[in-house]
């Protein structure tokens, strides 16, 4: 069963509270995945990493942007 994870300030993570949730395919009952169960603090970290990239991501041009993302 794959185990997904949070993505923030460029790395995997898990939630704060080490809690998760199972993810089951609707169409056959069956569990395929876990979750992490973010929280108010998961929120603030990846808010807090965004608004830091954003300092940086804001002044470049748009082929930069496209050399980062590819």
């Amino acid at each position: 069963m794959k185990k997904l994870s949070n993505f923030i300030n460029g790395k995997s993570v898990d939630s704060t509270s080490g809690e998760t949730t199972t993810l089951i395919n609707p169409a056959t009952g069956q569990p395929f995945a876990t979750a992490p169960k973010s929280n108010a603090a998961d929120i603030d970290a990846a808010f807090k990493a965004a608004s830091d990239a954003f300092v940086d991501w804001r002044d470049s041009t748009p082929s930069q942007r496209q050399r980062a993302l590819l």
